[in-house]
């Protein structure tokens, strides 16, 4: 029974070669788009599930208030860790983790010419011995009590043989390694965790060393209770049976214990964030410094396309394989006279939905790699497709046949299958039940070109939004300029003015100036202050800093409204300030707040304003332009940013950036640059942005591809129903036009009518993605106009072949057989 099946499915199957092929390649597309999906969904919604413990892994974050507006910060006071295994009941284990910012990694120290150089290396921390006990290491060598000690370091297995290639690992413990100028010893390797997870550090240094290094304990400031560093963060495991409510009640009370809190507009609380919230939670980011955090809002709207995709390859199947209905008639009467039953016919349909299915899965198994390596560059590392070792594939795949096959096959057997042989063999089938299917097939190829014509909307949309930011005046000019940023070491300043004097007389550079970011950063810096009018105190808890030379405004061409600029002796006593700084402190001109002063700038400070600049953007258009103090820095002659004007001949500038970089390396010899243009640097800050523009592209492109093999499919087939009809108009005098317009007058009402739904779809959806950017883009009539009569104009191309050719035939051909 089943060979017969299998027999006549592929009998079927090559009869029908152009709808077996546009159905074969619409799943595929649709498979495909949901594998890829599935494994990056996979990948993100598995992340640190693998911690023996890890519904009771919390991360302690800090909660701000600045004069009512919300701040989050995933760390914590320096003297948190201390006091909470002390103080706080109900807690397992108590881990806090510190992570340094990139140091430079040195080795070989018994000779200085050859010692091993590292710059800025990444996933490096502080923490205890009882990391390991929260998250499970294989250990190689040496013991997690080592790091009771203060310079003790435990490398992963991957860092050790970067730092000492090719030398067994049990030699590698006492090994020196100095971070910056912390000199530790190695004592312990461990292997690396091969789990989705945000705990990515390679080197384990003793928490202890913080507390014993005089230079590092006084950066921790263990007497502040009011200051939270991202770099500083807290995990606690909780006792079996403990309340994450009791003990942030413990913790909120020891901080009310310790905490200053004579600042009545700001407001300090700690919260207990689960592990399976970390990498999802884009208000407090992730654990290690840089770890990619992932949007469960993102996620799902990656499942959603992926079902769309889906819905519409079976829309497809469904509208060509209940027009193809009329043609597998006598088949399906002469075997029900032959004893057939509908079940046979049911499962005859169903099996070879399947069949088809099970091709386009095999299809797609062979474009997955290379449609992950064209996502590569947004897709998290790690994700691949490996069909020996991630065996949920195959169990998805399974899935995905039956209940593609069940949704797009269902339908079409119970019709073709309820077919009465009497009917049937008197030619009855066109008539019965004609309106209904032709209703139903419209119907499904509007819901095709809604999903189409959303997505289509939703790109434009997006690419419109992110053209205005990348464009708009940010307030600044960002043309031709390049930065530069030097390395902190302890004769820096010395180092970075001979390079600064250097640079100033370099050909081909107009303009030099000494600070830190570029005027729009993802850097963002913050402080408290108050601006005193009268007997009106002003509070300013989130006034922004920008520091920079007296060049600095001049290079990025930034306006100066009143006052006069900075001048190299101001750096603690006076700094300009924006117009929304007047908005914010109720001066009403520039030139009224010349003279004025500021108290309590960062906690100790009076500032003088000398000067007032016009706004500019200091973020990204998520971002409204807060009120900014801009002033000189002491600092930033050790660990500054050189800001480079270009000529404007752009034809000289690789000669001008190979000069900038030598003189580098006059100065730095053993540091490597990092040279870049800074409205490059602004175009990454929407990186996210255009990967969604990207990922929108691909689903508007498949989504068309997919309706309009279908629409093409529904045309030869419409166009092959009507042949005689062509024939006999053309016969009465119908001219190609008006034959073309009448085959082709149904695809355009029908794209209209789903131009008409998708459009208020779109416009709520993109309105609701929209509440994200502080600074937005209008939505222009046109564009939906030009989105629809696009769509428009590419339906009526796939289907003007067979059109035109129908309209062309000759109807004496059509004819003959009457």
């Amino acid at each position: 029974m089943i060979k017969n099946y299998i027999k006549t499915a592929f009998r079927t199957f090559r009869k029908n070669k152009w709808f077996t092929l546009i159905n074969t390649i619409g799943l595929a597309i649709g498979i495909c788009s949901a594998l890829v999906i599935y494994l990056v969904a996979y990948f993100d919604l598995t992340f640190d599930k693998f911690e023996t413990n890890s519904d009771r892994i919390y991360r302690v974050v800090t909660n701000f208030t600045f004069s009512g507006t919300p701040a989050y910060n995933p760390g914590v006071c320096s003297p948190l860790p201390m006091a909470a295994k002390t103080s706080v009941t109900g807690l397992e284990l108590v881990v806090p983790l510190d992570q340094p910012l990139f140091p430079d990694v040195e080795l070989g120290e018994s000779n200085p010419a050859q010692k091993q150089k590292f710059r800025q290396q990444r996933d490096i921390t502080f923490t205890t011995p009882d990391y390991f006990k929260l998250i499970n290491y294989q250990w190689l060598a040496g013991n997690p009590a080592s790091l009771n000690e203060p310079y003790h370091t435990v490398l992963t297995a991957d860092r050790a043989q970067q730092y000492f290639p090719g030398e067994p690992l049990r030699q590698i413990i006492g090994k020196v390694v100095v971070y910056d100028s912390v000199k530790t010893t190695v004592t312990g390797i461990v292997a690396p965790l091969t789990e989705n997870t945000g705990f990515t550090f390679h080197d384990f240094i003793s928490y202890n060393t913080l507390l014993t290094d005089h230079v590092l304990r006084q950066s921790l400031r263990l007497d502040n209770w009011g200051r939270a560093q991202v770099k500083s963060q807290l995990f606690l495991q909780l006792a079996p049976g403990a309340s994450a409510t009791a003990v942030t009640k413990q913790l909120n009370a020891l901080l009310k214990r310790n905490l200053d809190n004579t600042n009545k507009h700001k407001t300090q609380a700690f919260a207990l964030q689960p592990l399976d919230d970390i990498h999802f939670n884009t208000k407090y980011g992730g654990i290690a410094d840089y770890n990619n955090r992932a949007s469960k809002s993102v996620i799902y709207s990656l499942v959603a396309i992926a079902v769309f995709l889906l819905l519409l390859a079976c829309i497809n199947f469904i509208n060509l394989s209940t027009a193809q209905g009329g043609q597998r008639a006598k088949e399906i009467g002469i075997r029900k006279t032959l004893g057939s039953s509908r079940a046979q016919l049911v499962y005859q349909f169903l099996g070879e939905i399947l069949l088809i299915t099970i091709v386009a899965f095999g299809i797609s198994l062979m474009m997955t790699p290379y449609l992950l390596k064209l996502f590569a560059g947004f897709i998290p590392e790690g994700i691949h497709l490996d069909l020996v070792h991630q065996q949920f594939i195959w169990w998805f795949g399974l899935l995905l046949i039956i209940g593609v096959g069940l949704a797009a096959g269902t339908y079409p057997a119970l019709v073709l299958s309820g077919y009465k042989p009497v009917s049937v063999l008197k030619n009855q089938t066109q008539a019965q039940g004609q309106t209904r299917k032709t209703l139903l097939r419209k119907s499904l190829t509007v819901s095709q070109f809604v999903i189409a014509q959303f997505f289509v909307i939703a790109t434009a949309m997006v690419g419109k939004q992110i053209y205005f930011a990348l464009h708009k005046d940010l307030g600044f000019k960002k043309d031709n300029v390049v930065t530069l940023n030097a390395p902190f070491k302890n004769n820096s300043a010395r180092q970075n003015a001979a390079l600064l004097a250097q640079l100033r007389v370099t050909p081909g550079i107009t303009m030099v100036s000494m600070g830190h970011d570029a005027p729009a950063s993802d850097n963002t810096s913050s402080t408290e202050a108050e601006y005193k009018d009268g007997k009106t105190t002003i509070h300013m808890d989130d006034l922004a800093m920008k520091f920079g030379d007296e060049n600095y405004i001049k290079l990025y061409h930034i306006p100066l409204l009143a006052g006069r600029n900075l001048l190299p002796g101001d750096a603690n006593h006076a700094f300009l300030v924006n117009e929304a700084f007047l908005h914010r402190a109720g001066i009403q001109r520039p030139q009224d707040a010349i003279g004025k002063f500021v108290d309590n700038f960062n906690g100790d400070r009076r500032m003088e304003i000398v000067g007032v600049v016009a706004d500019f953007d200091q973020g990204t258009v998520h971002d409204v332009i807060a009120p900014m103090a801009l002033m000189t820095s002491p600092e930033a002659s050790m660990s500054g940013t050189f800001h480079i004007l270009l000529a404007a001949n752009s034809d000289e500038w690789s000669g001008t950036l190979a000069r900038i970089r030598s003189e580098w390396h006059s100065v730095y010899p053993d540091d490597a640059d990092d040279l870049q243009f800074v409205d490059e640097g602004i175009a990454r800050l929407y990186d996210k942005e255009q990967h969604t523009v990207t990922l929108l592209q691909w689903a508007t492109g498949l989504s068309i591809l997919i309706s309009c093999m279908g629409l093409l499919g529904l045309t030869i087939f419409n166009t092959a129903q009507r042949t005689k009809e062509i024939g006999v108009r053309k016969v009465l005098g119908a001219s190609v036009s008006s034959i073309m317009l009448l085959l082709s007058k149904e695809i355009m009402l029908l794209i209209v009518l789903a131009s008409v739904i998708a459009i208020p779809a779109a416009v709520y959806a993109i309105n609701l993605w929209m509440q994200d950017f502080a600074q937005r883009t209008t939505m222009s009539w046109w564009v939906f106009a030009t989105c629809a009569g696009g769509l428009l104009v590419m339906a009526l191309a796939t289907s003007a072949f067979q059109t035109i050719r129908a309209a062309l035939a000759n109807p004496v051909k059509s004819l003959r057989s009457e």
